[in-house]
């Protein structure tokens, strides 16, 4: 069994925003929240990236439009004792997704950190 490194990105809609950095923090609070309000507050959240299409540059994961934004959140949490990459991927959506519900949730990377000393 290994230990496991997960990302996932969320999909956070926000209502009634005028700015983008508003709607960063707006996001990045509530998730954070919900989270800790089911004792998940070992979940990393962050605001994702998105490549701009004309240079190639990195650039915050947020729209807005009629003053409602869409942004893209990066959730990371370690995954203990996983039997491989697919099991970690179940359980990290599993466990964010019972505090995130009706959220979208995409498994963006998945990174084993260590193993037991037992298959070492």
């Amino acid at each position: 069994m290994s230990n496991y490194l997960v990302a996932l990105e969320a999909a956070w809609l926000v209502r009634d925003v005028e700015d983008i950095d508003d709607a960063i923090g707006v996001a990045v609070s509530e998730a954070g929240r919900r989270l800790n309000e089911t004792d998940k507050e070992y979940v990393d959240v962050e605001v994702g990236a998105t490549p701009c299409p004309a240079c190639g540059e990195p650039f915050d994961s947020a729209f807005i439009a009629a003053s409602t934004a869409l942004v893209g959140l990066v959730l990371e949490i370690e995954v203990f004792n996983a039997e491989g990459d697919e099991h970690a991927s179940r359980i990290a959506k599993s466990e964010v997704g019972g505090a995130l519900r009706d959220v979208p949730l995409d498994v963006i990377e998945v990174i084993q950190t260590e193993e037991d000393d037992e298959e070492a």
